[in-house]
């Protein structure tokens, strides 16, 4: 009996080292993320910043629907609303049905064309800036409608080459398998 339970054990840890390896690039993404969201820039760039966290939740939501899923975008949410002093959960929820769409359609959304998936990407960024728009509004904050619009611009204009960069980071992790 201790012979055969030697070698299954040793699978496992193999397996659970496997299971951390291939988590670790994504949690190390979404962590860079968060950092480029907080970095101080000035005003006139800042307006313009795309929503990396969104984006990145986006393209491993798409990718690997199973892992990261709306529980992840809760968490990661939360994390976003305390660094940057938000009403807390308005940054999970608003992630939360982004990445809900996006693990909704994502067999579809994989198969889009380059030009296509951008334009699926405005939307839902375009969705995430609603419900952050709509939280605000329950909240009596105000804020003008290039605040909302400006993130949608830029994260769309740069989308083509995160999705590049984060396929880069899909492919090796495939090859550590």
């Amino acid at each position: 009996m201790r012979r055969l339970s030697a070698p299954i054990v040793k699978r496992a840890n193999g397996m659970i080292r496997n299971s951390e390896s291939r988590r670790l690039p994504v949690i190390v993404s979404i962590f860079l993320a968060l950092m480029l969201t907080i970095v101080p820039l000035p005003d006139w760039v800042s307006l313009f910043r795309p929503d990396w966290v969104a984006l990145t939740l986006i393209y491993w939501a798409m990718m690997l629907p199973r892992r990261w899923s709306v529980g992840s975008a809760w968490m990661v949410g939360l994390v976003l609303d305390v660094a940057q002093g938000a009403i807390l959960g308005q940054h999970a929820l608003a992630l939360c049905f982004i990445v809900f769409v996006t693990v909704r359609f994502h067999l579809l959304m994989r198969v889009f064309p380059m030009s296509q998936l951008t334009a699926t990407v405005f939307a839902i960024l375009a969705l995430y800036q609603f419900v952050l728009f709509w939280i605000n509004g329950v909240a009596h904050l105000s804020a003008s409608p290039i605040h909302y619009w400006a993130p949608v611009i830029g994260g769309t204009i740069i989308w083509p080459a995160v999705s590049m960069l984060l396929s880069g980071v899909r492919v090796q992790m495939q090859m550590v398998r």
